[in-house]
């Protein structure tokens, strides 16, 4: 009675505090698990080899720990819808929390848009002849109107259940991880029981290029333990623990990984892997004997679709709507749903994004994932360096979790995650031989977004400089919208 009572009081200034302890986790688990696991796990295994793809996956884990880290702290201490948005204007003034807010909301809708793409392209594998009326052919693959309009439709449910409240949104996340955990347990039954070691070599092929090739995608696989502090204004638990299930969410999925690696190996030897298209689903079939129980892993691939389009358009709509209160983009995009305390429109204009890629074909899927994933990083270094220069300038800042004490350990922390976000974005850059090669398309749609964002960065006004005055006014201006 008493949670009825506070959704109600919420509902009529802001959103609604819906979320508890598993279902803030799971939005952050459920991000980090889409459809990656079971389509791009051939192409790491053969690239990498069996151990260095796991250990890429470690490293690449690693770095997000320590970026999940710096944020367990920021948003333990300013739990506010948009996240990023609020610690880089706090740390760094307007300008630079607009540029970090649209980097970070480009991540989030690329991931949106690649589920968009998978959900027709697993679809396929269990429905082969669902390709009908041939539209045209991008990049050497023919795109078909009954395939694309599986990806459209779905991009319409996912928007209208975000529009219709979170509650319902994390009802859906909830489910749909618990039964991704499910898949995973029965790979790793599989791979105990019907995998073969010598299935695993070779343990490291590729080199320094092939390592580099896999760590580069893990940004935007994990990418989705910073939804938790999107919704945190959603979330009714204590501030300092919704920065601890920052952390458990991505020691979650570095676990998730690693398994789904490992047991994928264990099952089919390195000389087939070309010759499957959804490896994972291949893998368990040759297990236990039966293509049933491949039907079952693309399920979970679904699953992880849903999981992470629903948490993503939660966290992109989320920040467009805080970018929009400040009076950094159109207001048109601040508006809340009247009944449901919603971002509707910056889910309307996601969703409608969302409901176009699939016309771009199978193709986009390299595209989107390669596009997105710098511009996740690019955010992820500037939240860490947001956090060395609220460590330093406002040593005394209300922190419910402080990280390393008050010592100098909370500040190693954030330098350590600046410098590895860092090298990370320089691995993307065309300017050595171990460099990820990334197509022309995805830095056309890299270079598209940040080019809109700078664009409004320049317009905003200046006067207005970063500190606590700067988070005030930013929060008057939420409150002031939310009595709308």
């Amino acid at each position: 009675m008493s949670t009825q009572h506070t959704e109600t009081e919420d509902r009529g200034h802001g959103f609604v505090k819906a979320l508890g302890t598993v279902d803030a986790l799971f939005i952050g688990f459920g991000a980090m698990i889409g459809f990656g696991w079971v389509v791009l796990t051939g192409e790491w295994l053969t690239g990498a080899g069996t151990l260095g793809a796991i250990l890429a996956f470690a490293v690449g884990g690693i770095i997000m720990c320590f970026v999940g880290t710096v944020y367990s702290e920021l948003v333990a201490a300013m739990p506010h819808a948009g996240g990023e948005h609020n610690y880089l204007i706090r740390a760094m003034g307007p300008k630079i929390s607009l540029f970090g807010s649209w980097a970070i909301t480009g991540g989030y809708i690329s991931v949106v848009m690649f589920e968009a793409v998978a959900v027709p392209r697993t679809a396929l594998y269990l429905f082969p002849d669902l390709e009908y009326i041939k539209l045209w052919t991008i990049a050497g693959t023919d795109v078909y109107l009954t395939w694309a309009l599986i990806g459209t439709v779905t991009a319409i449910v996912i928007a209208w259940i975000n529009i219709r409240g979170v509650r319902l949104a994390s009802l859906v996340q909830t489910f749909v991880v618990s039964f991704l955990i499910i898949v995973a347990l029965l790979l790793l039954t599989g791979g105990i029981v019907g995998g073969d070691p010598a299935n695993t070599e070779p343990l490291f092929t590729g080199g320094a290029a092939g390592f580099i090739g896999v760590v580069a995608v893990v940004p935007f696989l994990f990418v989705g333990f910073d939804v938790i502090p999107q919704s945190a204004e959603e979330i009714k638990l204590p501030a300092a623990k919704i920065g601890k299930l920052v952390v458990i969410s991505v020691l979650m999925a570095i676990v998730f990984y690693i398994v789904i690696i490992w047991m994928t190996s264990l099952a089919i030897p390195a000389s087939e892997l070309t010759a499957h298209d959804l490896v994972t689903a291949d893998a368990l079939s040759a297990m236990f004997g039966s293509p049933v129980w491949g039907q079952i892993v693309i399920a979970g691939g679904l699953a992880g679709i849903i999981t992470s389009w629903n948490a993503f358009l939660m966290g992109s709509s989320r920040l467009m709507w805080a970018m929009a209160v400040a009076g950094m983009i159109p207001a048109w995009f601040g508006r809340l749903h009247p009944k449901y305390r919603t971002p509707v429109n910056a889910i309307i204009f996601i969703g409608v994004l969302s409901a176009l890629a699939p016309f771009l074909g199978a193709a986009a899927l390299g595209w989107i994932v390669d596009a997105g994933s710098p511009a996740i990083v690019i955010a992820y270094f500037l939240v860490s360096l947001a956090f060395i220069v609220l460590r330093r300038n406002e040593p005394d800042m209300a922190r419910p979790l402080r990280i390393g004490g008050r010592g100098s350990g909370g500040m190693v922390i954030g330098v350590i995650s600046a410098i590895l976000t860092l090298v990370l974005f320089v691995l993307y850059l065309p300017i050595t031989p171990f460099s990820a090669q990334l197509a022309w398309q995805s830095w056309v749609m890299f270079a598209a977004w940040l080019i809109v964002g700078v664009f409004y960065m320049f317009r905003l006004p200046g006067g207005v400089k970063a500190g606590p005055d700067a988070e005030a006014e930013l929060l008057s201006k939420v409150k002031a919208r939310m009595r709308r």
